[in-house]
């Protein structure tokens, strides 16, 4: 039972991607359900694939949310920071996002796209920006940035960051009896970018 006439399309993109965003933060990617989405705004899963085009947009639309979301909450953490420090404090972040929001993390890892789907550009412009903050830290602590591909470092730093974040998150670190991911994280973290030149 529908509300078709209660929204503008605009509204209705709003509403439908805040259900959206809760059920995936309540169910995770795999449980998530259009027909849910539609149910918690009172409109037909008809009217939520007419607006976003289908699932699979819809879920991009969310992640881009969360990307979004988590972009802002590595800025407000680097806020008054110590430049020796904000590295430190990006890896901590990044550990404590997916750890408190980690059904909409994980669903950013977790959905496909078709073949012959492309990802929306709003999804990618939210990835980029979250990268740049990142690239943005990494030139800050190098030496000479000049002489680095910083954005290849970068990426290969939060894909170090990641995988220890995926380890713990999945259970993997505990069965290996590790305490303390995060730490080993910033470590190797350290390691490399000092091993670039960088004085932190």
């Amino acid at each position: 039972m529908g509300r078709r006439s209660d929204h503008n399309r605009e509204e209705l993109e709003a509403l439908i991607l805040d259900a959206g965003r809760e059920v995936m933060a309540e169910s995770g990617y795999a449980r998530f359900s259009a027909r849910e989405v539609a149910k918690r705004i009172g409109y037909s899963v008809g009217t939520v694939m007419h607006v976003f085009g289908g699932v699979d947009q819809l879920v991009m639309a969310i992640n881009a949310r969360t990307f979004r979301l988590w972009t802002q909450w590595l800025e407000d953490r680097l806020e008054g920071a110590q430049n020796g420090d904000r590295i430190l404090v990006l890896v901590h972040g990044y550990f404590e996002f997916a750890t408190v929001h980690r059904n909409l993390w994980s669903a950013i890892y977790e959905h496909r796209l078709p073949g012959g789907m492309d990802m929306a550009d709003t999804l990618m412009a939210e990835r980029v920006h979250l990268t740049d903050v990142i690239t943005r830290e990494v030139a800050s602590v190098l030496t000479d940035a000049s002489t680095t591909d910083t954005a290849k470092l970068a990426s290969s730093l939060i894909a170090t960051v990641h995988g220890h974040c995926a380890f713990l998150l999945g259970g993997t670190f505990a069965l290996m009896g590790v305490e303390r991911p995060v730490d080993l994280a910033a470590a190797r973290v350290m390691e490399v970018l000092r091993a670039n030149g960088a004085m932190c």
